[in-house]
């Protein structure tokens, strides 16, 4: 896509599984399998799924912050060699990541200040350099300078959050990967950062991918989604499409759960547990659970049928 600023490709994360005395390698949790993905400018593109469906793997891997174990990655249309720490530190400064739980993610010992400025020094800034930028993204987070000195016990959750995206903004990234930024905020909190989010993607001209759970936040703030089940993508398109016209079962069954005030239409709860997939597995990682499944489901690899903007992956659906 000649207009993507991420381009992924095949990526794959796995994560070993140790045992014995000398903690032998057993087996992988295959946490994302081949998902590919491209983020236009300018655009908000949300994941959604069940907690355990790899969505804070596939923000990790993204920001490098996990191994990737196969796959290939380009930002603004320069190749990332996944494998190199050099290409992950200059890969960093145009991509950033705003974490979900703002009290851990700020290290209590460090003032504001050292928080902000951190990124700068270790590539060389001045000290004087580092302070005025940090004045300046305090300005655009809503803070004032004065928090500089103060350390993050002593402020709200709403503050601490600002401060991660202030402070995944000072290296001047254009693209931003919020892993459930609201979801350990208050709600009226929760609408106070995504307004600033928004004005920070149209003043900075911002893309962002936005990692979450809320279909109804999903709904009012992205512009396209990608549905995720046990690390591979089920179904992505428009939020109009995939949302109001959902075409995989498994999108279906998450809509159908989101609760609603009108009490004749209670959610519907998906049965079953996410459980990882062995590695012989053949079929759709979704068959055990999906009430629509036919005996095809289990007897080869769906592939994603895609018209260039939108796809899903279901053989009913290919029919």
């Amino acid at each position: 896509m000649s207009n993507a600023v991420i381009q992924v490709e095949n990526l794959s994360v796995w994560y070993p599984l140790r045992s014995g005395v000398f903690s032998h390698v057993d087996r992988y949790v295959k946490a994302v399998r081949s998902l590919s993905l491209s983020l236009r400018k300018g655009e908000i593109l949300a994941v959604i799924g069940e907690s355990g469906c790899g969505k804070s793997t596939l923000a990790q891997a993204l920001v490098g912050l996990t191994p990737w174990h196969d796959g290939s990655y380009s930002l603004f249309g320069e190749k990332v060699d996944v494998k190199s720490g050099a290409s992950w530190k200059s890969a960093r400064e145009k991509i950033q990541m705003i974490f979900q739980d703002p009290f851990s993610s700020l290290n209590p010992r460090q003032s504001v200040s050292e928080i902000l400025c951190y990124p700068l020094l270790t590539r060389g800034f001045s000290r004087f350099a580092a302070l005025e930028k940090a004045h300046d993204i305090l300005e655009k987070v809503g803070l004032s300078s004065e928090v500089l000195e103060k350390f993050p016990h002593e402020f709200s959750g709403g503050q601490r959050q600002r401060i991660g995206i202030a402070r995944a903004l000072m290296l001047s990234p254009k693209i931003l990967v919020c892993d459930e930024v609201t979801s350990a905020l208050d709600v009226s909190v929760q609408a106070q950062v995504l307004k600033l989010l928004d004005e920070l993607r149209k003043s900075l001209d911002l893309s962002l991918i936005f990692i979450s759970h809320d279909m109804q936040v999903v709904k009012a703030f992205a512009d396209r989604v990608l549905v995720m089940y046990l690390g591979e993508t089920m179904e992505e398109g428009s939020v109009e499409s995939v949302l109001r016209s959902p075409q995989h079962p498994y999108t279906r069954a998450l809509i159908r759960s989101i609760p609603t005030l009108d009490r004749s239409c209670p959610p519907e709860i998906l049965g079953g547990n996410i459980e990882p997939l062995p590695d012989d597995f053949l079929g759709c990682c979704f068959v055990s659970r999906c009430p629509e499944s036919i005996d095809a489901c289990r007897k080869k690899n769906i592939e994603m049928h895609t018209d260039g903007f939108s796809g899903v992956r279901c053989l009913l659906c290919a029919k």
